[in-house]
């Protein structure tokens, strides 16, 4: 995700780039390979820490959020999707209930249920590099593509999937009715129909939530996963937030 600091194009450009931790050399030396002499500075932000504001029952009211208060760098509705809320941007060490009153802190395995439960992939897990391609995570539904844009890595091949309009995997919400195994359910397992067909990869999870790359045509079918000396139900959801056509 990238943020905007600056506020006119007369002003010097900031940008902010949410990124995996996990990845933060791998993507700095990138960025720094595309330099090509341009007098760009890129450093890691230690003293910033990274919020996710999910919202309640009622999400989407952004004129309930204040204005970015004096410890607030940004903040912002998550550019994703509706249903993801906020990001927000402070010194390590603010008081986030001056930022926002009447808020409380929750467990990041909160926002990570949340964001499953919505279908929304994050990081390396949900998106493997040089393996999840861009359309068939559903960039395209989270302002992650432009096809006006010009050329990038890739660029030909993802606009002619996109203008073709033939995608037959999606990243899509799993759940788990079912006691799971003790070891939980292991990252890219195969799914199956219950006619033993292959039906895709469970990507990445948390307890009985997951996000899982399915073939469209068996998203209406009992899944299953076979593991060692067990079997795994788990039923496959179409977001709400995506656009209506998505599932097709």
């Amino acid at each position: 995700v990238l943020f905007r600091l600056h506020r006119s194009a007369a002003e010097e450009p900031h940008i902010l780039l949410e990124c995996d931790s996990s990845v933060l050399d791998s993507i700095q030396k990138h960025l720094k390979l595309y330099k090509i002499r341009r007098k760009v500075t890129i450093t890691p932000c230690p003293d910033l820490s990274l919020w996710a504001v999910i919202p309640g029952e009622q999400p989407g009211d952004t004129s309930s959020l204040p204005k970015c208060a004096d410890q607030a760098l940004l903040l912002t509705p998550d550019p994703r999707a509706e249903v993801m809320g906020w990001r927000l941007i402070a010194k390590k060490g603010a008081n986030l209930s001056e930022i926002i009153p009447g808020s409380q802190v929750g467990d990041v395995q909160d926002y990570h249920r949340h964001r499953y439960k919505q279908g929304i992939p994050e990081g390396v897990k949900d998106l493997p590099p040089g393996v999840a391609l861009p359309l068939e995570s559903n960039l395209a539904f989270m302002n992650g593509i432009s096809f006006t844009k010009g050329c990038y890595i890739g660029q030909e091949l993802t606009a002619r999937t996109h203008h073709m309009g033939v995608i037959r995997k999606r990243l899509l919400p799993v759940s788990f009715p079912g006691p799971l195994p003790a070891a939980g359910i292991p990252e890219g397992a195969e799914i199956l129909t219950q006619a033993g067909k292959r039906a895709g990869r469970f990507r990445a999870g948390g307890g009985e939530l997951g996000i899982a790359l399915l073939r469209l045509a068996h998203l209406h079918e009992p899944l299953c996963i076979q593991l060692p000396g067990d079997r795994v139900e788990l039923r496959a959801t179409t977001p709400q937030w995506w656009p209506k056509a998505a599932a097709k």
